[in-house]
């Protein structure tokens, strides 16, 4: 669950070649810390692997929404990504980072004549179209356009994140998109079905469906991988995943089309962990013991809309054994809970905690409840931690009042 370029020695964790109770007393917490060489060795192999399965064009593009920061963007730039933005503020970080606009896929399924309007003027290469209004806006000549299609297909994850199913809000049902793509001129089709799907035969069956709108150059397969959040999680590993989508798609669609596939959790989760300070330790009435930390809901809001399972352990004592603990933050609200059921060595006021897998969402979903500054982003590798998006002060949270 935790990075691949992390390590434990004597008990103690170090992300990026950083000792993280050094982390934590150089840059306070809560703190975002991602080992910025798996960033890249994740790139590197979903790419790989697709021109290795793929003989055809094809393409790996970042889900920006999973880790909407500048830093991480550059990077996944710097690897060869494209990238997919869902916002106009998403396409300025992208552009910001240096990705080539022709590398932009803008999606929405409510897209603004203003985000519009940025798109075609910074260059992007393609637009998915989600309803009958961005066909008529976008009919006129310019990018390169995808349909957005609803494969009808139900998968096994939370339905918050489950978006192909019938009744789905984003995109359209197989028939309209036939009928659209006899009225515009459209390059291909897009699918994405969930996210956090442990499962290759959805995907398998929403190829399918696409194969029935009818015969394209590109087809965007989506992504949804899931990553480890806990011991014991079932995931497929990334070749794996490439390697089904793949074939599916060689079965339904052809060799020689064009694959475009969009990654995101499955990119950046596992390359961050989240650190936070212990305030208090006391006993809870079901015998369990209540750690409360310096931050929650507002850095980690997964558990609370999802009902998401992490862990958590004292970054001194990695090897220690515990007792049983229930990670709780500090805001005004009783789901404020971070772990629950978590094993923890003898937890202490000013012991630094972390939580792994956190790279994905934490970030992006960050707020300012009870006024809570939002946590800074650390980058560490070969031993060295830099700042990357700096911590909120008191004085930003009324920066914007007039």
């Amino acid at each position: 669950m935790y990075p691949r370029d992390s390590s434990v020695e004597d008990g103690v964790l170090s992300i990026g070649g950083c000792d993280a109770r050094e982390l934590a007393r150089e840059f306070g917490t809560p703190a975002y810390v991602v080992a910025e060489a798996d960033l890249r060795s994740q790139a590197r192999t979903f790419t790989e692997a697709l021109g290795r399965l793929h003989q055809g064009p094809g393409e790996v593009v970042f889900a920006s929404k999973a880790f909407p920061c500048t830093a991480v963007l550059r990077v996944f730039a710097e690897e060869g990504l494209g990238c997919d933005v869902a916002s106009g503020g998403e396409l300025h970080l992208a552009l910001r980072a240096g990705f080539d606009p022709a590398r932009l896929y803008l999606h929405g399924n409510a897209k603004s004549d203003a985000e519009l309007e940025m798109a075609l003027e910074a260059g992007v290469g393609t637009v998915v179209i989600d309803n009958e209004q961005d066909a008529d806006r976008l009919s006129g000549g310019g990018p390169r356009l995808l349909i957005r299609v609803v494969p009808g297909v139900d998968a096994d994850t939370h339905e918050h994140i489950l978006t192909g199913q019938a009744g789905s809000k984003f995109g359209m049902a197989p028939d309209a998109a036939r009928a659209l793509a006899e009225r515009i001129e459209v390059a291909g089709l897009h699918m994405h079905i969930g996210s956090q799907l442990r499962s290759l035969d959805p995907y398998r069956r929403a190829v399918a469906a696409l194969a029935q709108v009818g015969d394209f150059e590109v087809y965007d397969l989506g992504g949804g991988l899931a990553v480890p959040y806990v011991a014991g999680d079932d995931v497929v590993a990334p070749e794996d995943w490439v390697d089904g989508m793949v074939a599916a798609a060689h079965a339904e669609l052809g060799d020689d089309v064009s694959l475009v596939l969009e990654p995101g959790r499955a990119l950046v989760a596992n390359a961050g962990v989240t650190l936070y300070t212990v305030e208090s330790v006391k006993p809870g009435l079901a015998g369990e013991t209540t750690v409360a930390v310096d931050g929650g809901m507002s850095d980690n809001l997964r558990p609370m809309l999802y009902g998401a399972a992490y862990s958590a352990a004292i970054v001194s004592r990695m090897d220690d054994a515990g007792g049983m603990c229930t990670v709780v933050g500090k805001h005004c609200e009783s789901g404020d809970v971070l772990v629950r059921d978590v094993t923890l060595p003898d937890p202490r006021p000013g012991d630094v905690l972390v939580t792994p897998v956190t790279g994905a969402y934490g970030y992006a979903m960050a707020n300012n409840y009870n006024g809570v500054p939002r946590p800074p982003v650390i980058f560490c590798s070969g031993g060295d931690a830099r700042v990357v998006v700096r911590r909120e002060t008191y004085e930003d949270l009324h920066g914007r009042d007039v």
